[in-house]
């Protein structure tokens, strides 16, 4: 006896999936356990994909708009935060921003708050950044008018607007504090109360000109503060003691003989820190003054401690963003302009595996 084909397809659909040993998934269920050191975020045109990067295995997806400019996690708290921008016509209509929080075991959106519509778009990591007190988080704003839009993610509502023209990004300081970059070449230190209102300000001296060597707008969190780099490869180190900013004279990067031969760190994201053993990774490329954007052909290691470099990687195929992850045994995420993430031993800087396809449009790695 012969069965068609549409009657084999109605059969086969009447079946519970049970018959074939396939559990039925529950919409809302847990879906991630506790997240390890390793684990990352690639930020790409529709969302953040998150990665293991111990098996390079994806663990989930954070949907969020092409506004959003990084993730801010809150692992004690179970929680991510971030920034979104939404049209009442898609692209064009009425405004609407908020900071959304999202779950960390199911991904999903679990509450948000409205802010002023005025949050700044581009793919910055320090564009949000969550204060030390745990409570208020910092949102950059830029319309053209620069200023900060604080939330209290403990009582979910907007605390207020902080005016900051000529200074942006958010490195955050002590409890509840923040300092600035500010296009006068000095750093701009703001403190709140406990509510979260502006308490004070203060201003650090002038340290770099904005038009001969800027720094870049990626600081580097140390044990004690922060770490700033400028396109032509100088450092500076940065700590707050007793609301005064404290800046550290340059050092070099790299040794005299590369920079004569044009070495500069280069890529959409070119520094990464490993705290743990203050190692700074750079990506770096030959080109003359404002190639800053243009991909690393290697990876210089330099001991931040010690202010010199140890060791060097060169890539097969230039890269554009590295990250180290936050472990005693380190590992360096490195995005090819190939599409693919490689991942290496941050200590040997040995390949350990490749992601061939980690998610479209990457344009940001973060750790957690």
């Amino acid at each position: 006896m012969r069965i068609s084909f549409a009657k084999m397809l109605g059969i086969f659909l009447a079946l519970p999936l049970t018959a074939f040993g396939v559990e039925p998934e529950t919409p809302g269920r847990v879906l991630l356990g506790q997240p390890t050191p390793a684990w990352f975020l690639i930020k790409g045109s529709s969302g953040s994909y998150l990665y293991d990067g111990d098996t390079g295995e994806m663990q989930g997806l954070i949907s969020h708009d092409w506004y959003t400019p990084a993730i801010e996690p809150n692992i004690d708290k179970g929680e991510f935060y971030l920034a979104e921008s939404f049209y009442s016509r898609g692209v064009r209509g009425t405004r609407t921003d908020v900071v959304t929080i999202v779950d960390l075991e199911t991904l999903s959106p679990r509450s948000e708050v409205v802010i002023p519509a005025k949050t700044a778009a581009a793919t910055l990591r320090h564009y949000i950044g969550l204060l030390g007190d745990r409570r208020h988080l910092a949102v950059f704003n830029m319309t053209p008018a620069q200023s900060v839009s604080i939330v209290d993610v403990v009582d979910l509502s907007f605390v207020g607007e902080i005016s900051t023209p000529g200074c942006a990004i958010i490195m955050p300081t002590g409890e509840r504090a923040f300092a600035m970059i500010c296009g006068d070449g000095t750093l701009q230190f703001i403190r709140l109360d406990e509510e979260g209102n502006e308490a004070s300000r203060s201003r650090s001296k002038s340290f770099f000109v904005v038009e001969e060597d800027p720094v870049f707008a990626l600081p580097l969190e140390t044990e004690v503060g922060w770490l700033l780099v400028t396109h032509d490869g100088r450092a500076f180190d940065v700590v707050v003691e007793q609301q005064e900013i404290r800046i550290g004279l340059p050092w070099w990067l790299i040794s005299e003989e590369d920079r004569a031969e044009l070495w500069r760190p280069g890529g959409s994201q070119p520094l990464t820190l490993h705290r743990r053993t203050n190692l700074l990774y750079v990506l770096m490329h030959q080109g003359a003054i404002d190639t800053h954007g243009q991909p690393g052909t290697n990876i210089h290691v330099v001991d931040a401690a010690r202010r010199r470099a140890i060791g060097r990687l060169d890539l097969e195929t230039p890269a554009s963003h590295i990250l180290v992850s936050d472990e005693v045994q380190p590992k360096l995420y490195v995005f090819s302009t190939d599409g693919k993430l490689h991942i290496h031993d941050g200590l040997t800087l040995a390949r350990l595996r490749t992601i061939d396809e980690p998610g479209p449009g990457p344009a940001l790695l973060q750790g957690l």
